[in-house]
């Protein structure tokens, strides 16, 4: 008889990127998509985990890009806050949809859609076993949702960051682009600053090493792998 899994960790926060929401639409929120997300959270919470996730807005509008095309950065930027707000509430509706509580909470205040991030309170939430949902990045432009998740996730005293991808780990290239591509299993913090590798932005991989918080790199977009993580089955890059 296989032993029941439970999770290797007691506090995650699991960032996803907003484009994980939009499935092969191209862009918006596919809601098959943020259904198979809530189904694949709820299955996880039962190994024992509290999760908090930090969304991003990249499905909807990426502050970067506008900039490029004239759009002045900070105004920029607090649209894609906006955005995340978005993703946060799709992702709030599909969770409860499927009966797992859930608490949306906003680093800009709007208390008609959300809650304001209180650490406290976000830390209680857990303690209850509902999902909590990180909106709107840091609150302040110039900064990433990688990271407000680094940020985040500190704060509450997480074990480990789960960065959600399209790709089974980190490359030394792009692997859909080079076959040569090297899979790293592990890494150190300096190694991904001094390579240059996308793992996250160098602020907040410059947080994670500081704080010694790990990262794991895996792909989202195979079913069951949030649960295969979290109960450690070594899967993805590891970055300490």
């Amino acid at each position: 008889m296989s032993k029941a899994l439970k999770s290797v960790y007691k506090r995650v926060v699991l960032k996803l990127s907003g484009e994980a929401l939009q499935g092969k639409r191209g862009y918006g929120i596919d809601p098959l998509v943020t259904a198979q997300i809530a189904g694949e959270i709820k299955d996880t919470r039962k190994l024992g985990v509290q999760i908090a996730i930090v969304i991003g807005g990249g499905n909807i509008y990426r502050g970067s890009t506008a900039e490029g095309q004239g759009v002045d950065r900070i105004i920029a930027d607090y649209m894609g806050m906006l955005a995340t707000v978005i993703n946060g509430l799709a992702l709030q509706d599909a969770l409860e949809k499927v009966g797992v509580m859930t608490r949306v909470q906003t680093a800009i205040d709007m208390q008609e859609l959300a809650e304001p991030y209180i650490r406290r309170r976000a830390v209680r939430h857990l303690e209850k076993n509902r999902i909590v949902i990180f909106v709107a990045g840091t609150g302040n432009p110039y900064f990433s949702t990688d990271t407000a998740a680094s940020l985040r996730a500190i704060e509450i005293n997480a074990d480990v960051i789960l960065k959600a991808t399209k790709v089974d780990g980190v490359y030394s290239a792009d692997p859909k682009k080079y076959k040569s591509a090297k899979k790293f299993k592990g890494l150190k913090y300096i190694d991904v600053l001094k390579k240059g590798l996308k793992v996250m932005d160098a602020t907040a991989i410059s947080l994670c090493m500081d704080n010694k918080l790990p990262i794991v790199v895996f792909n989202l977009t195979k079913r069951g792998n949030i649960k295969r993580v979290i109960s450690g089955e070594k899967i993805g890059t590891v970055v300490q």
